[in-house]
C-alpha cells in the first residue's frame, strides 16, 4: 500500500484512528478475561460459560434492531462518546466487585451485557461515520489503517491478560481497559470536523428502521450474501468462543499466560491481514478476495480441534490457526466493510450496519449457547470440529453470488 495512499494526511481521521487504537487494545483484554475470570476463579461450567458468550453477543440482535435509524438520525460522534464512557463504568465494577470478594456469575453476566450493548451501537455509529472522515477512494485503506491497529492490540492486549491473570490470578486486569475507554472518549472528544446536521424526522419508527434496513441490504445483490455470511459465521464461530478456553485449559493443560501468548499471535497474522487486504483486492477483485479469504480462515480453523492433549504442541496447532486463521479473516472482514460502505449511500449505512449486527448477534446468542451444550454433551474437541466445519458455509454461499464478480477495492 502506497504511503500517498493512506489517509494519514488527516488529522481527524488519526485522531479517530488513535481513539479506537487505544479502546481496542483494552477490550482485548477483557474479551478474554471474562471466560478465564469465569474459569479460574469461579469455576464456570461450560454451559455457563457459553451463557457468557451468548450475553456478550446477544444485545446486537436487540440494539442492533433499534439502533440503525437512531444512528442516522443523530450525530455519530457524540454516540461513540457515550458509549465509550458507558463501556468503563461498566468494566470499572468487575475489579471493584473482586476485591470486596463479591464477584459471581451474575456479576460477570450483567458487565458482558451492557459492554456488548454498547460495543454494538459504538460498532453502527463507527461505520457510519468513518465515510464522512475518508474520501470514497480511501475507504479501504482507511478500513485497513484501522484493522492493523486492532491487529496490534490483539497481539498485545491477550498476551498482557494472560499474564496478568497468571500473575494475580483474578479478573483486576481488566481495569485497565476501563481507562482505555475513557482515553478514547477523550481522543473522540477532540475531533474538529463538524459533522453535518443528520436528516430531520418528525417521528421514530423504529419498525420501519428494521425494515429499510433489511430491504436495502437484500435489494442489494453484491451486500445480501454478505448478510447470509455474516449470520453462518456468527452462529459457527461463536462455538469457539464457548469452547476454547475450556479446550485449551482442560484438554490440552496449557496455563493462562500460554493461552495469552497463543491469541496474541493471532494478532500478528491478522496484521498482515491488514495489510495485504487492499493488494488482494486489486489483484483478483474484492469479491473473489473475500470468498478465498473467508474459505481460507475456515480451514485453518480446523487445526484448532486438531490440536494434541500436550501443552506445547497445542500451543503450535492453536498459534498456526491464530496466525493465518486471523490474517485471512480480517482480510475479508475489511473488504466487506469497504464493499457495504461503497456500494450504499452514507445516510443509510447507520440502518444496514445495525441489520448486519442483528443478524450477527441473534445467530451468536443461538451459537455460543449450541456450543456450550454441545460441548457439554459431545466435549469440547467434537464440538469445535462442528464450529470448524460451518465456517465454511458462508463463503459457499458468497462464492455462489454476483457477489464474486465484483473488483472494485
Amino acid at each position: 500500500m502506497a504511503p500517498s495512499s493512506a489517509p494519514w494526511g488527516d488529522r481527524d481521521f488519526v485522531k479517530l484512528w488513535s481513539a479506537q487504537a487505544i479502546s481496542a487494545f483494552g477490550a482485548r483484554i477483557t474479551r478474554d478475561g471474562l471466560p478465564m475470570a469465569a474459569v479460574m476463579t469461579l469455576g464456570a461450567a461450560p454451559a455457563q460459560i457459553g451463557l457468557l458468550a451468548a450475553l456478550s453477543n446477544g444485545p446486537a440482535l436487540f440494539v442492533g434492531l433499534a439502533a440503525g435509524g437512531f444512528v442516522d438520525r443523530n450525530r455519530r460522534r457524540g454516540l461513540l462518546i457515550a458509549m465509550d464512557l458507558l463501556r468503563a463504568a461498566a468494566l470499572a465494577t468487575i475489579p471493584a466487585a473482586a476485591w470486596l470478594h463479591l464477584l459471581s456469575m451474575p456479576q460477570l453476566y450483567l458487565a458482558a451485557a451492557v459492554v456488548g450493548a454498547a460495543s454494538v451501537l459504538f460498532d453502527i455509529a463507527d461505520h457510519a461515520y468513518l465515510p464522512g472522515l475518508a474520501p470514497r477512494d480511501r475507504l479501504t485503506q482507511a478500513n485497513a489503517a484501522l484493522s492493523a491497529t486492532d491487529s496490534v492490540s490483539e497481539v498485545a492486549g491477550p498476551a498482557l491478560a494472560g499474564v496478568l491473570f497468571q500473575w494475580f490470578a483474578g479478573p483486576s486486569a481488566m481495569a485497565i481497559n476501563a481507562v482505555t475507554y475513557l482515553i478514547s472518549a477523550a481522543f473522540l472528544g477532540t475531533i474538529a470536523r463538524r459533522e453535518p446536521a443528520p436528516a430531520a424526522s418528525a417521528a421514530v419508527y423504529w419498525r420501519r428502521d428494521i425494515t429499510d434496513g433489511i430491504r436495502l441490504t437484500l435489494a442489494e445483490p453484491r451486500v445480501a450474501p454478505l448478510l447470509f455470511m455474516t449470520g453462518s459465521n456468527a452462529f459457527f464461530g461463536m462455538f469457539f468462543a464457548a469452547l476454547y478456553v475450556l479446550f485449551a485449559f482442560r484438554i490440552l493443560g496449557m496455563t493462562p499466560a500460554m493461552l495469552g501468548l497463543t491469541i496474541a499471535a493471532g494478532g500478528v497474522g491478522a496484521l498482515a491481514g491488514a495489510l495485504i487486504a487492499p493488494r488482494l483486492a486489486r489483484t483478483i477483485g474484492a469479491g473473489r478476495a473475500i470468498v478465498a479469504a473467508a474459505a481460507g480462515a475456515a480451514l485453518f480453523n480446523l487445526l484448532i480441534p486438531l490440536a494434541p492433549p500436550d501443552p506445547k504442541l497445542g500451543m503450535v496447532f492453536l498459534g498456526t490457526a491464530q496466525v493465518f486463521g486471523d490474517a485471512l479473516a480480517v482480510t475479508a472482514a475489511i473488504l466487506a466493510a469497504s464493499l457495504r460502505q461503497t456500494v450504499l449511500p452514507q445516510a443509510v449505512l447507520g440502518r444496514v450496519a445495525a441489520t448486519f449486527q442483528a443478524a450477527g448477534g441473534g445467530m451468536a446468542v443461538i451459537g455460543a449457547l449450541a456450543g456450550g451444550l454441545l460441548g457439554g454433551w459431545l466435549g469440547p474437541r467434537a464440538g469445535l470440529f462442528i464450529g470448524a466445519g460451518g465456517l465454511l458455509i458462508g463463503p459457499l454461499v458468497v462464492a455462489l453470488s454476483p457477489l464474486r464478480r465484483y473488483r472494485e477495492a
